[in-house]
């Protein structure tokens, strides 16, 4: 799979932004750098994202397989495979070495962008964020059928975010939970993720719903653009972002020997 990407040098401010709000909205529990190669390793959670080697300047390639093979022991230290994320910040060498190794691309995402409409001031807001970060985690891994195992992790995780967050919530009464979000307020930003809804109650307008209650409280704090990542082949949720006019604005892929 080729990461498609078609950014010109004057985006790349953008993007670079992008890449920083997104470290802070999903902090990894260890960061090092490498040059401009952000390394971040999670023990306690195997999200790729948390596990990954992440470059953030396109000039810097030298001693790339030297580098790889710290960053590899590094990775198996942590009992992790070594994981490269590919953006359009990753130096066209490394693309090319990892090329000529033959290592595949896979979960592709793309990251998206839209203004939030200003609030309208005579409507309250409905949806109020959850304080309580074990309910929340308990209600997401029930949504999408994850392993109690994983709370403790995703809970750490959440909890070491230092941006504002607001932890929203829909539960049924016959059903419990049925859709959760997550969004993180970072100056004029807000990110939208963890955005997850009940089978059960899919094209039912609840993930709409759920992700204005979102939007809502981002700009109710003082956010005036929201980002987000999605997987770039989960057809759904791509359609309803787009409805709130989301548009793209990069992808990113992972790239890892012998996949």
């Amino acid at each position: 799979m080729a990461v498609q990407n078609t950014i010109s040098k004057a985006e790349l401010p953008n993007v670079r932004r992008l890449e920083a709000v997104g470290f802070r909205a999903w902090p990894a529990a260890s960061v090092q750098y490498d040059g401009s190669w952000l390394i971040r390793l999670t023990a306690g959670h195997d999200s790729k994202r948390l596990n990954s080697v992440n470059p953030l300047d396109p000039s810097d390639s030298r001693d790339i397989e030297v580098r790889l093979q710290k960053a590899a022991k590094r990775f198996s230290d942590y009992g992790r495979p070594l994981t490269v994320r590919q953006t359009p910040l990753t130096p066209p060498p490394l693309i090319a070495y990892m090329d000529d190794q033959q290592w595949p691309a896979f979960s592709e995402s793309i990251v998206m962008m839209a203004d939030i409409p200003p609030n309208d001031t005579t409507e309250s807001i409905e949806h109020l964020p959850l304080r309580d970060v074990g309910r929340f985690v308990d209600a997401r891994l029930q949504i999408c059928g994850e392993s109690s195992l994983e709370k403790a992790g995703l809970a750490e995780i959440i909890n070491a975010i230092k941006p504002e967050c607001g932890l929203f919530l829909f539960e049924a009464q016959d059903e419990g939970p049925i859709a959760v979000s997550l969004a993180v307020h970072d100056n004029d930003l807000a990110g939208i993720l963890q955005v997850a809804v009940a089978e059960s109650v899919r094209r039912q307008g609840v993930g709409s719903a759920i992700v204005n209650a979102s939007l809502r409280w981002a700009r109710l704090r003082g956010a005036r653009t929201a980002w987000l990542s999605v997987e770039a082949d989960n057809e759904g949720a791509i359609q309803l972002y787009r409805k709130f006019g989301f548009k793209d604005v990069y992808r990113y892929a992972y790239r890892r020997q012998g996949v």
